[in-house]
């Protein structure tokens, strides 16, 4: 296998030639395999995933088709021991953000202690006004959270940002799995996995649990989407149907007896557990965006009144502001009393002087973004950049220093990936799924991994170029 640098972690080769533990009977197998043969089951990968309509809506592409998300068949290999630290961290870390959120809608203590400013929540776009003094059902605002995180070495992983709005790719996690099961049966007596499969019928129960008081009998779960043209609808649909629940718009619900309540056959049906796909501005045209027509009209007020649970809650996209996130690191020593078990990024808030003086001075370094950015959108990788794109940056900087924070280009690890030449490393990253109740934190065992299939190229983004790979954590 190239190397794609000395700089690198390779996770199935470490830093050298030495084959790494987790990937020892993995790399038995497949280099017994002809790689003719494996491209084949690449194609064949392809086939499945297009029969079965695995698409994603590519914003910005004129031509507008959907496409396929590239999917690479070597799988992302975690020991047994090195998911039971992650896990533990992913723990910590959801449980101190879904304090943060419930103190800053109630009494603000982190802010009176002086330990985050008040302006980077006075003045947040995603901080809801609406959402103070409203107690979601259970206390529960994080519901589903997917946490981005990187690899550096042996024993360094790096959160990289949190996603408690609307975080998406659990579809392609699971399909991604069914499609090596369908694919290497033999792989998988031969390697023993951790199943991610009860997924679907997890997350209905943890949503379940969450049902406002107003709920008698069994809770009525709907997946709220705001369409076909939704970039993530694949998903949506996906997940309603593997939950057993329904899909429905915004235009199939309204307010029936002081309820949420949606239409069907029989007449309305009320809801007890919305699980939204749609953000916080076009939820509610009343109390939002006027003009939209994805969400309710009123659906707020039925929530703020107790009688819908809305997963994840309004007004928890605060959490994945960038510039918050530099602040994780206190804010999980002020709830938890404990220091964090994952790290995150060094970060540079260009809202600050000093900061904003470094990152100009080192911007050719640096990954500069936007704090509400995603999806690979508004990132300027310095090393990367033109003088051109340099430039222009640094006028955006300018013009507006608090829309963005700055990190440094991390050397992120390398997985193996199939090309027409055999395997060759390309970096990766790792997006986990938790689930949050009153009954505890669920935290699927691998998640999804997000791949940049072009030599030396650190964007992993669907929606940039990037691939996805099945995660494997080993049972030992």
């Amino acid at each position: 296998m190239v190397s794609d640098g000395p700089n690198f972690f390779d996770e199935m080769y470490g830093s050298g030639d030495a084959l790494r533990e987790p990937y020892r009977l993995y790399a038995d197998w497949i280099n017994a395999e002809e790689i003719s043969s494996l491209r084949l089951k690449s194609q064949e990968a392809e086939t499945v995933f297009r029969r079965t309509g695995i698409t994603f809506n590519e914003y910005g592409n004129k031509k507008g088709a959907e496409r396929l998300i590239p999917f690479d068949l070597v799988p992302r290999i975690i020991s047994g021991r090195e998911w039971a630290r992650l896990e533990r961290g992913l723990k910590q870390r959801v449980t101190a953000i879904n304090a943060f959120l419930n103190d800053i809608y109630h009494r603000q203590e982190i802010v009176r202690a002086g330990r985050v400013p008040v302006e980077l929540i006075a003045n947040n776009s995603a901080f809801l006004d609406r959402m103070i003094g409203v107690m979601p059902p259970g206390g529960i605002y994080t519901h589903i959270v997917g946490t981005d995180i990187v690899r550096t070495g042996e024993n360094e992983f790096f959160v990289l940002e949190d996603n408690a709005r609307t975080p998406s790719g659990v579809s392609y996690m699971l399909e991604n799995r069914e499609t090596m099961l369908h694919m290497f049966p033999e792989l998988f007596k031969i390697i023993q996995v951790q199943s991610i499969t009860e997924y679907p019928s997890n997350l209905t129960r943890s949503l379940e649990a969450c049902a406002p008081p107003s709920c008698i009998g069994r809770p009525t779960v709907a997946v709220l989407t705001p369409g076909v043209h939704n970039s993530a609808f694949y998903e949506h649909s996906f997940l309603a149907d593997q939950m057993g629940a329904e899909l429905v718009e915004g235009s199939d619900l309204q307010i029936v007896d002081g309820r949420i309540a949606m239409r069907t056959t029989r007449g309305f049906k009320s809801i007890d557990v919305l699980y939204r796909r749609v953000d916080d501005e076009y939820l509610d045209p009343l109390n939002f965006k006027p003009e939209s027509l994805l969400g309710v009209p009123g659906i707020l007020d039925i929530y703020r009144s107790g009688r819908i649970t809305i997963a994840n809650a309004p007004g928890s996209g605060i959490a994945d502001d960038k510039a918050i996130y530099s602040y994780i690191p206190e804010i999980i020593q002020f709830y938890t009393g404990e220091k964090p078990i994952l790290k995150n990024v060094m970060t540079w808030r260009c809202a600050e002087p000093e900061a904003l003086s470094y990152v100009f001075d080192h911007i050719n370094e640096l990954v500069v973004k936007e704090v509400h950015g995603s999806g690979g959108y508004g990132i300027l990788i310095g090393p990367a950049a033109s003088k051109r794109e340099i430039a222009q940056f640094k006028r955006k900087l300018k013009a507006k220093p608090s829309n963005y924070i700055a990190q440094p280009t991390l050397s992120l690890s390398t997985v193996p990936i199939l090309t027409k030449n055999g395997l060759a490393p390309r970096h990766v990253d790792l997006r986990p799924f938790l689930l949050m109740s009153p009954a505890g934190i669920q935290v699927t065992p691998g998640g999804l991994t997000r791949v940049a299939l072009k030599k030396n190229s650190l964007v992993v983004n669907s929606s940039q170029g990037g691939g996805t790979k099945d995660t494997w954590v080993l049972e030992e």
